[in-house]
């Protein structure tokens, strides 16, 4: 993947290769931030109020300052502007800014930067891996989009050695949760559901757009419904709806008839203007 050449930081455009933050970034020393990860098209962040209201409630879930929308956009603006590409991955993260060595916050304000880089269409099929450590769905950060991603690097890599583009996690109850950054739909006996957000996992975007559109239901889930489950297909910012053929070494025949509905009813409606 090509990086981006232009970032933006603090309210200004620089290079994305040159040092721009502080090594005493809370962001940095204590992974004390949050961030957004939008499809870029054409130019145009999708969805981008809903990244927005979405950055404020991870920023509150931390005790971060609500960051301030029209300097969020402003941002992205620029680096739109700055990195011209078809398809891009829009990155905002937002942090507790400089701060003293250790886990208390320092006085600064919080940093936020924004980058851009390129992005590949999603193949329309893929494979996953049951990984055997759990989300905490007790957690304080549990449900908040934070740029403490340690683990999700660590079960991604076993999903990678597994063969697998994704890795999904089960949560302290052994319940059905999400991926590293993706949710999880299962088609059980003709219906579409998805682990409610009390499992843990992350309130997605693309995942609500596609319990709106497409009338999935919320359903607390077993494990073993990813081996009992007709269909399954995962949903994200990049991914879109991209169907599950493979879980560990359980294949399935797929796309399904209830997933290429979720696919074409996704594309359709995502291509309207939607709160662009």
């Amino acid at each position: 993947m090509q990086h981006p050449t232009t970032s933006w930081v603090n309210g200004t455009l620089v290079d994305s290769a040159d040092p721009a933050l502080s090594v005493l970034d809370h962001g940095l020393t204590t992974g004390d931030g949050v961030f957004e990860t939008l499809k870029a098209v054409d130019g145009t962040a999708f969805a981008l109020t809903r990244h927005l209201d979405r950055l404020t409630r991870s920023a509150r879930g931390l005790g971060l300052p609500d960051p301030d929308h029209d300097r969020v956009r402003e941002a992205c603006a620029a680096v739109l502007a700055a990195n011209p590409m078809p398809l891009g991955r829009l990155r905002v993260t937002y942090t507790g800014g400089t701060a003293p060595l250790g886990s208390e916050r320092g006085d600064e304000a919080p940093t936020l930067v924004a980058s851009l880089g390129t992005a590949a269409r999603r193949p329309d099929t893929t494979a996953v891996a049951v990984v055997p450590w759990r989300r905490n769905e007790h957690s304080a950060v549990a449900g908040l989009k934070t740029t403490s991603y340690a683990e999700n690097v660590v079960a991604l890599a076993a999903a990678h050695r597994a063969r697998a583009s994704e890795a999904l996690f089960a949560n302290t109850a052994g319940r059905l949760c999400e991926g590293t950054g993706s949710n999880v739909f299962v088609v059980l006996g003709g219906r579409l559901l998805t682990p409610p957000l009390s499992s843990g996992c992350l309130a997605g975007i693309t995942r609500q757009l596609v319990v709106d559109w497409c009338g999935a239901e919320e359903a607390d889930l077993p494990l073993d419904a990813l081996r009992e489950a007709d269909e399954i297909f995962l949903t994200s910012t990049l991914r879109d709806v991209q169907a599950v053929t493979r879980v560990d070494d359980h294949e399935l025949a797929g796309p399904g008839p209830v997933t290429l509905k979720a696919m074409a009813t996704f594309t359709q409606r995502s291509g309207d203007d939607l709160d662009p």
